[in-house]
C-alpha cells in the first residue's frame, strides 16, 4: 500500500472515475484492436480477445511493441512501460554495465520505436551535469530517473516554469527591494544569494503545491513534496528532480518498481506480450507471431578498451574530473528470447540452440 492514499473510488462520481482511470480509452483501443484483427482471422474468437487484452492491461503488459502515442496516453501505461523496460534489461544492471544515453534510447526503441531521444536526454539531465551528457549512467540510476521524468513529464514541465520564473526574479540579486509596510516608511531588503544558488525551497513548495492531484495530468503527492522541500534551505531544479527520484515513498506511490536495495533481486520473468495487439510502428521485429507471440529483446553485450567510467551525478560533482569521456563500445549483441506460456517445448528448443544464454 502506498504512502499516501488516493482519493477513494466509492466517493467519485461515474463522470470522474471513468476520466480518472481513462476506462473509455482502453475500451475505444480494445475495440480497434479487435477489430483491425478480425479483418485479417475472421474466426478469432472476439470474447477470448477482449479478455486477453484487459488481462494484459491489468498486469500492465500491455504496452510492449506499442506505438508511442498509446504508451504515452495515460499514467498507467506509462508506469507499465517503465516496468517493462526494467523487467526486460534488469540484466544489465546485474552485470553492472554502465551505457551512455545512446544506448539506453537504443534499447528503449526495442520496446517502442518511436520512442523520443528528447526524454531520453531529459532523464540523463536528472544524473548528469550538462557538460557530461557523454558520460555512462548505470541501470539503477537510468531507471529510477527515468520513471521520474516520464510517469511525471507534465508535472515537471511546469515545475520548470515556476523555477525559472523564481530564478528571472532574483535576476538582480544586489538590487534593493522595497516591501510596503502600511505606512510612510519603507523596508529595503537585500538578497544575499545567487540564481546559481537555485530558489529558496518553502517558497518553491507554496509555488508548486497548487500543481498537486490535478486531474489532466500525473503529480507526486504533496505529503512527499514537503518531506523533500522542507529539509533543505535552498534547492536547485535538478536537485529537485533527483529528490523525486530519489524517494522510496514517490516510487511506492507509483507503484511499479521496488526499492533500490531489491531492483536487480530475483530471477528474471517471463513476459508475453497481447496476442492481438499490432503496433502500427514500421520497425516492429518480424519474427512476432500474434498467434504465438515470442518477444525478441536485443541485449548489449560491452567491451571497454579503456578503465570504466562512473556516472557523473549532480551529488558527485566535486569528484568529476577530465577522465570521464570514456566510450562505451559495442562488442556484439545477444538475443533474448522470453517465451510466451502457450508456445510449444519444441519452439523453444528450436530457438535456443543458436544462441547463448546469458541468465
Amino acid at each position: 500500500m502506498s504512502f499516501y492514499t488516493n482519493e477513494d473510488r466509492f466517493s467519485m462520481t461515474a463522470e470522474r472515475y471513468l476520466a480518472k482511470h481513462h476506462v473509455l480509452t482502453y475500451m475505444e483501443d480494445s475495440i480497434a484492436q479487435l477489430l483491425e484483427n478480425r479483418e485479417e482471422n475472421p474466426k478469432i474468437n472476439p470474447v477470448k480477445i477482449l479478455s486477453e487484452y484487459f488481462t494484459a492491461l491489468r498486469d500492465g503488459n500491455h504496452t510492449m511493441f506499442r506505438e508511442y502515442q498509446f504508451i504515452h496516453m495515460t499514467p498507467h501505461n506509462r508506469a507499465s512501460f517503465v516496468k517493462l523496460f526494467w523487467k526486460c534489461y534488469k540484466q544489465i544492471g546485474k552485470k553492472g554495465d554502465l551505457l551512455s544515453i545512446q544506448e539506453y534510447h537504443s534499447l528503449i526503441a526495442l520496446l517502442c520505436s518511436d520512442f523520443p531521444f528528447e526524454i531520453v536526454q531529459k532523464t540523463a539531465r536528472i544524473i548528469l551535469m550538462d557538460d557530461a551528457l557523454d558520460c555512462l549512467i548505470s541501470f539503477t540510476d537510468f531507471i529510477y530517473a527515468f520513471q521520474t521524468q516520464f510517469y511525471y513529464e507534465e508535472f515537471l514541465d511546469k515545475c520548470l516554469e515556476i523555477y525559472q520564473s523564481m530564478i528571472q526574479t532574483h535576476s538582480s540579486p544586489r538590487n534593493p527591494v522595497v516591501v510596503p509596510s502600511g505606512t510612510e516608511d519603507t523596508k529595503i531588503h537585500m538578497n544575499n544569494h545567487l540564481p546559481g544558488d537555485g530558489v529558496d525551497a518553502m517558497q518553491y513548495f507554496r509555488a508548486v503545491y497548487p500543481l498537486c492531484d490535478r486531474m489532466n495530468y500525473s503529480t507526486p503527492p504533496a505529503e512527499a513534496l514537503k518531506e523533500i522541500l522542507f529539509n533543505v534551505p535552498r534547492v536547485s531544479f535538478y536537485g529537485f528532480l533527483m529528490a523525486i527520484a530519489k524517494s522510496d515513498a514517490i516510487n511506492e506511490h507509483i507503484g511499479r518498481l521496488p526499492v533500490k536495495s531489491e531492483l536487480l533481486e530475483g530471477a528474471d520473468t517471463e513476459i508475453t506480450p497481447i496476442a492481438p495487439v499490432k503496433s502500427k510502428s514500421e520497425n516492429t521485429p518480424s519474427d512476432i507471431n500474434n498467434s504465438n507471440p515470442v518477444v525478441m529483446v536485443t541485449k548489449p553485450s560491452v567491451q571497454q578498451s579503456q578503465p570504466r567510467s562512473r556516472s557523473v551525478s549532480r551529488s558527485r560533482v566535486s569528484s568529476r574530473g577530465q577522465g570521464h569521456q570514456t566510450h562505451l563500445t559495442v562488442a556484439k549483441t545477444s538475443r533474448k528470447k522470453v517465451i510466451s506460456s502457450e508456445e510449444s517445448s519444441d519452439d523453444s528448443d528450436d530457438t535456443d540452440d543458436d544462441s547463448d544464454d546469458d541468465e
